[in-house]
């Protein structure tokens, strides 16, 4: 056997030993599952699913049939696909937060571990700041203040204030780890700093940082459909904030029962998307932590 197919053959088997141990845990399986549907809504569904955003008054609040899974909007177009087509804004602006907070996290939590002294002092005063000012006001006014009108640049309003428990974290973490013996061993080799943080730190704290990964994206779905549903930065009609501010203060459809699908669709959306971050997020500790394997 060559050496491409020796390597080839051990990741086939890592992947096939990961997807073993979600398989076995079955909450974390049926969170994998609702992400992995999500994620294929978001990328395949919006070119199999069409979307007419034309009026049809005669069809408003249909309740769901075949030709309608989840029934009608307010003007009659078609609630799963405006559902399908707005995953992708929501997924991309949770992806983009997650992906912001995580290396503004990063930065300032090794920073801080590896320099100590007056750098860990302010990049601490710093860090304590923003965890001591709830998130979700600062968010508002920086969503009034600056203009949004795209998901980058929402994202960047989501994280500017949400890393500041996963930089400290972080901190704590490096602080532990620069002090065992393969870190000074590594110093006696000669090894550059460069070389100490790519090979042996981010290794060690990447497990934890994944998680919190999910666990973010699932606060930045929360906050950045909040925004949207107080009509702050409206971006279209599929967008599911939208359609909760359009079904309970532009509409009246929570006022309707007929209307009532209409204003459940992108909530039971949001709640699915929670619990699946939630339960694979469970799962993957189990994958990356083999002390919690029974």
């Amino acid at each position: 056997m060559t050496v491409a197919s020796i390597r080839a053959e051990s990741r086939w088997r890592t992947w096939y030993a990961t997807f073993l141990i979600l398989y076995r845990n079955k909450r974390a399986f049926v969170g994998f599952l609702i992400l992995l549907a999500f994620l294929l809504m978001a990328i395949v569904g919006p070119y199999l699913v069409p979307l007419d955003m034309s009026a049809r008054y005669a069809e408003r609040y249909l309740p769901p049939s075949w030709e309608h899974p989840l029934g009608t909007d307010f003007v009659g177009r078609d609630t799963f696909a405006l559902i399908v087509h707005g995953s992708r804004d929501v997924l991309s602006i949770a992806f983009l937060a997650a992906l912001f907070t995580v290396g503004i996290a990063l930065a300032v939590g090794m920073v801080a571990g590896l320099q100590g002294g007056l750098v860990d002092a302010v990049l601490m005063l710093l860090t304590n700041t923003v965890l001591t000012i709830p998130k979700f006001p600062v968010m508002l006014v920086f969503a009034t203040v600056f203009r949004v009108k795209d998901p980058f640049s929402l994202a960047l309003i989501l994280s500017v204030w949400a890393w500041g428990g996963l930089a400290r974290a972080v901190r704590s973490q490096i602080l532990s780890l620069k002090e065992r013996e393969f870190i000074e061993a590594a110093r006696v080799m000669g090894l550059g700093l460069p070389h100490i943080v790519v090979r042996e730190l981010l290794p060690n704290i990447m497990p934890y940082v994944a998680i919190n990964f999910l666990y973010i994206m699932k606060d930045a779905i929360t906050a950045s459909v909040g925004l949207m549903f107080l009509g702050i930065i409206p971006f279209s009609a599929t967008n599911w904030g939208m359609m909760l501010n359009l079904a309970t203060q532009q509409s009246g459809a929570i006022y309707i029962p007929q209307g009532l699908y209409y204003a459940l669709a992108p909530m039971v959306a949001i709640i699915l998307f929670q619990l699946g971050a939630l339960f694979f997020a469970h799962g993957l500790d189990e994958v990356l932590n083999p002390r919690l394997r029974s």
